[in-house]
């Protein structure tokens, strides 16, 4: 069961709104009332509105679909924001030494769409795809060629790793002359003081 409820001329710039709405998409009803509720953005209270409008609008249509829903299990499975006016929303500010600053009075448009089905996350849990633990092609081998090609495995018998290891002492060596290098005082950089 899904449902759509959408604010209009909502005071302030889409993008800002965008902030608010970034937060609560995907979450479940609760959560996301909870977050509108404590968040400190002017767009929040008309967010929050439109997401109790939703849920209205939800429990409204499974009443005339005759199913019952959970108002607790209601996810948004989609929010986002349009531009709205800002077209002869102009006013003029006073600004220092006779000028006058434009301000544009900007609006803009909230949509939400919640949903009881499943979320993609519990849908992947149960199932088929629990059951059958193949991992996806990536995109690599989507494209096919040379890149879809597996890559070589790089593994080093032990006693190869051993041999490595000792040869590892030779290297010390090396490090113990760079930290004599770096031990050797600086020059001053910078300004000489001037005697008076």
């Amino acid at each position: 069961m899904e449902a759509r409820a959408s604010a209009k001329y909502l005071r302030g710039s889409a993008q800002k709104a965008r902030l608010v709405i970034d937060m609560i998409r995907g979450k479940n009803v609760n959560q996301a009332l909870a977050i509108l509720r404590y968040s400190n953005k002017r767009a929040a209270l008309g967010i929050e509105k439109c997401v109790k409008s939703a849920i209205a609008n939800a429990n409204e249509a499974a009443e005339k679909a005759n199913i019952a829903v959970d108002p607790d299990e209601l996810w948004l499975k989609a929010a986002f924001v349009d531009r709205g006016p800002t077209k002869h929303r102009s006013r003029m500010r006073p600004a220092p030494q006779g000028r006058a600053f434009r301000e544009r009075r900007h609006f803009c448009h909230i949509t939400v769409l919640v949903s009881s089905d499943k979320q993609d996350g519990d849908a992947k849990t149960t199932g088929k795809l629990a059951e059958t633990a193949t991992p996806a092609a990536s995109k690599r081998a989507k494209r096919g060629g040379a890149a879809a090609a597996p890559r070589a495995k790089r593994t080093a018998p032990r006693a190869e790793a051993e041999s490595s290891e000792k040869k590892v002492a030779a290297p010390k060596q090396e490090a113990k002359g760079e930290k004599k290098a770096a031990s050797k005082p600086r020059k001053a950089v910078g300004r000489k003081k001037t005697e008076e």
